[in-house]
């Protein structure tokens, strides 16, 4: 087994490919850490049906209990291109192991914290484990298998960016209806410990082992540069409830800046023959990285923020219970389900017409889902936005399944945690704009009209700009494979041994 990662993790794509051995326990493994993934990405949505309690039981103003969400989403974005380089120049099953670890640990500390100053402390130290965590997950899947069986693990994977997401507030709204009381919310967090401990013992069992590549440099210079970056650019998006845009709306061209100097310091240490934080040979050279991870940030503003657009309508126009709120969308997370797991063994066949078609799907089931709740008499109106809303939810599993395989499929190994780190941010800060824009929508047109129906529209209405844009890029780089098929049709392993490829990584 050792052999067989080191082989994986080298630096000859041939040695790579001939010297692997399939790991028995992969699948077992694999399962662990799509728990923990899960965990980590449900977070990111299911404290928000839980804020108007915690700001009553901690006497928290809006803007405090605002950082209950904001700041573990931007921690999490923060760490993860960083966290993805360390698991790719020391060990990613060490990486996992630790930072799992500490999203228990900080789960129990946000569970139990006194005041809102040490929730949000915890929170801020939960999603910094967790942005450590998630670029491990996909490096491990590159790590652990090839070929067809890689397309079906990222499937898998895929199923579990694409439900977390959507499953989030229905999460919290059973959590809520269990646990009873004026401190039930604090479930919300004691729920990952027990399942986090148990995701650790057999992780400590079934994650495969790999040895230093020797390659252990990190470039910290540009840890600094890239962190200063994305802060920049996050910054005012989480703080948009609280005009954050308005008042730092400056941070944008000085992140922008900063993350210019910072790619012409990667570009510079890979002239040099040294080590880059984040190599930029992944976006030129890489097949479908640069497209992929395009496809995925602008697919990810419209699908991150229309759950806070739904909870707004449901809870606060039609007055639903947060669990009864969650249900109402449970169609599309149930569909988005489904077909993340067949889009993965799919995606060989068809490649990125997969990705265009759930696309149109969604689309399709969103914008119905916006007329119907448009018109229908409200009383009834998510039963009858329910058939729409599963068709938006099957195009989604065939878009985030086989758009995550199709960006990192021909990621070289020793690459994977940096690619899959980098991925994850572009998803992080797209999903940012659209949490911070959708419902800035909403609440636009409900502040001039009072029309929850016309603000709902409106909001979904801007979701579909973003799903547009994606498509438009996917369908694009569907057509370039069309008339370059012949090339693409080597497998992804008959690619990583070829000349070009080798000269290239």
């Amino acid at each position: 087994m050792a052999a067989s990662a080191s082989a994986a993790d080298g630096r000859n794509p041939g040695a790579q490919q001939a010297g692997y051995e399939p790991d028995p326990r992969r699948w077992r493994a694999l399962w662990v850490t799509l728990v923990a993934g899960f965990m980590s990405l449900l977070d990111v949505t299911i404290v928000a049906v839980a804020l108007p309690t915690i700001q009553r039981d901690l006497h928290a103003s809006p803007a405090q209990v605002q950082w209950v969400v904001s700041g573990y989403a931007l921690a999490f974005a923060l760490a993860l291109v960083t966290a993805g380089r360390l698991g790719d120049a020391l060990d990613r099953r060490r990486i996992f192991l630790l930072a799992l670890g500490g999203f228990v640990v900080c789960s129990a500390a946000c569970g139990a914290a006194p005041g809102i100053t040490l929730l949000v402390v915890s929170r801020l130290a939960q999603g910094l484990a967790a942005g450590f965590m998630a670029p491990q997950n996909s490096a491990l899947i590159q790590q652990m298998f090839r070929g067809a069986e890689r397309g079906r693990a990222f499937g898998f994977f895929g199923a579990t960016v694409g439900v977390s997401s959507a499953a989030g507030p229905v999460t919290g709204g059973v959590i809520l209806a269990l646990a009873s009381g004026a401190q039930g919310w604090r479930w919300i967090f004691y729920v990952n410990v027990p399942i986090g401990i148990l995701a650790v013992l057999l992780g400590r069992r079934l994650l495969p082992r790999t040895r230093r590549s020797g390659r252990g440099h990190v470039d910290l210079p540009g840890v600094l540069l890239l962190g200063l970056g994305v802060l920049a650019v996050m910054y005012p998006l989480v703080q948009a409830d609280s005009g954050g845009i308005g008042r730092v709306w400056w941070l944008f061209l000085a992140g922008a800046a900063v993350l210019a100097v910072f790619v012409r310091r990667q570009r510079r240490l890979v002239a040099r023959g040294a080590e880059p934080l984040l190599d930029p040979r992944l976006f030129t050279t890489v097949r479908g990285y640069a497209v992929g991870a395009g496809v995925g940030t602008l697919y990810f503003i419209g699908f991150s923020g229309v759950w806070l657009v739904f909870a707004l309508f449901y809870q606060h126009g039609l007055g639903f219970s947060p669990l009864r709120s969650g249900l109402a969308v449970t169609p599309f997370a149930l569909g988005s389900a489904g077909a993340s797991v067949v889009a993965g063994r799919l995606v060989d066949r068809f490649g990125r017409l997969l990705t265009v078609c759930g696309l149109t799907g969604v689309i399709v089931g969103l914008g119905g889902t916006a007329l119907l709740l448009g018109l229908a008499p409200l009383g009834f109106a998510p039963w009858v936005a329910a058939p729409v809303l599963f068709l938006g939810g099957v195009g989604s599993g065939c878009v985030v399944s086989p758009n995550i395989t199709m960006t990192l499929r021909d990621v070289p190994v020793r690459m994977a945690g940096a690619a899959g780190g980098a991925l994850q941010t572009g998803q992080r800060l797209g999903a940012a704009v659209g949490t911070a824009a959708l419902p800035g929508f909403f609440y636009l047109v409900l502040g001039r009209s009072h029309d929850y129906r016309g603000a709902l529209v409106t909001a979904l209405g801007a979701a579909l700009v973003g799903m547009v844009a994606s498509l438009a890029l996917a369908t694009a780089d569907w057509r370039r494979d069309r008339r370059l098929r012949p090339a693409h049709r080597k497998c992804p392993d008959e690619v990583a041994n070829s000349p070009v490829h080798a000269r290239q990584t």
